[in-house]
């Protein structure tokens, strides 16, 4: 399995890789500082599935593109993708209001919470596969 997690912090992003590498259900884990980076990749790779990640964990605070405008964004090349993608919206927001706005989304699956525990990642990945 492929993982896509774009996220601007950097001890987080290093924990969440290590997290994910621990449940040995990943085989790659890609890294992206902000949604614009990310989102280039995608339009890069579009037509490339192999190289496309199975999981987002999409951070929704991050500066020059956050998580939101990624999704926007996104909405409009994800259906030239031949792949299905899952998304999980990831912050430390426990604002029902970016809760709320995540279930706008039928792109994402789900809203987690920070920080993200090795048995809620599993249990992810599980249902994923």
């Amino acid at each position: 399995m492929k993982v896509c997690v774009i996220d601007d912090d950097d001890i987080y992003q290093f924990l969440l890789k290590k997290e994910l590498n621990h449940t040995q259900m990943v085989d790659k884990v890609q890294v992206f500082t902000d949604g614009e980076k990310a989102l280039n990749y995608f339009e890069d790779n579009k037509d490339n599935c192999d190289s496309l990640p199975d999981v987002i964990f999409l951070d929704i605070n991050m500066p020059i593109m956050n998580g939101w405008q990624f999704l926007k964004h996104f909405r409009t090349i994800q259906p030239s993708i031949d792949k299905p993608i899952t998304i999980y919206l990831v912050s430390s927001s426990f604002d029902d209001r970016d809760i709320n706005k995540s279930r706008e989304y039928a792109e994402v699956t789900d809203y987690i919470i920070k920080p993200v525990k090795r048995s809620n990642l599993i249990n992810v990945l599980k249902e994923i596969n």
